[in-house]
């Protein structure tokens, strides 16, 4: 349970149903966190439940759409711990925009902004800091099965997941060379309460647990996972 011990990684949307569960199951690797929420207080909630003591742990409420912000608190990262070598983006968010002749035009920017454009910066800045280190590390989008195709209702969703798949292709052919992998988990609908909440009647023993999700994404921030790059890994659980 140590593979990720002396690692350093960064988790967006770690406030979240799903964020939370990976940073504890990174943690419980044995890394140190960089963790980013638009709320600090769900940061250190999620601190002081799991335990994480002070010095093994770096909370920033970072607005992940303005690049001044992510990079600034890459300097942070990088003071406190001297490196980064394990990005993963939970960070995004859903919306049923409707047929596309009767969606909100919005609607359309708020999925590209939310789920592709956030994924775009802060990778981007934490890839250039890989890079300039020299040692490798690990990139782990957290996709959608709506990446692989376009329902009716969900196409900024569906676009904005696909463009997060397309980015992870590019990204891990880029970084080939500089040993640093990039995949993507294409996750069905995950078991959070939010989606309880908004499907009462679907069946929960179908969906996919956080649990199981962030067991995945542990392993490709593993070196176990040091030869996979450019995959897109479906997690669907029973659904």
């Amino acid at each position: 349970m140590n593979e990720l011990k002396y690692k350093v990684a960064i988790i967006s949307g770690a406030g979240g149903a799903l964020g939370s569960v990976v940073a504890q199951r990174l943690h419980g690797a044995g890394a140190k966190l960089a963790l980013i929420d638009r709320n600090e207080e769900n940061l250190q909630k999620i601190v002081q439940e799991h335990g994480i003591p002070n010095g093994e742990s770096l909370l920033g409420a970072v607005d992940l759409t303005q690049s001044a912000e992510i990079a600034a608190f890459m300097e942070q990262v990088v003071a406190q711990f001297g490196k980064v070598d394990v990005l993963v983006n939970v960070a995004g968010g859903f919306v049923y925009s409707g047929a596309v002749h009767e969606m909100k035009f919005e609607d359309w920017d708020a999925m590209l902004t939310i789920n592709a454009k956030t994924a775009f910066l802060l990778s981007a800045i934490v890839a250039k800091q890989m890079v300039t280190q020299g040692s490798g590390g690990r990139i782990v989008m957290v996709g959608a099965r709506a990446a692989l195709k376009g329902d009716a209702g969900l196409s900024a969703y569906c676009a904005s997941k696909a463009a997060v798949l397309r980015l992870t292709e590019s990204m891990a052919a880029e970084l080939l060379e500089h040993h640093i992998t990039v995949n993507a988990v294409l996750p069905s609908t995950i078991d959070t309460p939010a989606n309880r909440k908004s499907m009462p009647d679907a069946d929960f023993e179908k969906w996919v647990k956080p649990e199981s999700l962030a067991d995945v994404i542990a392993f490709l921030a593993s070196e176990a996972a040091r030869d996979i790059s450019g995959a897109a890994i479906p997690v669907y659980g029973r659904s």
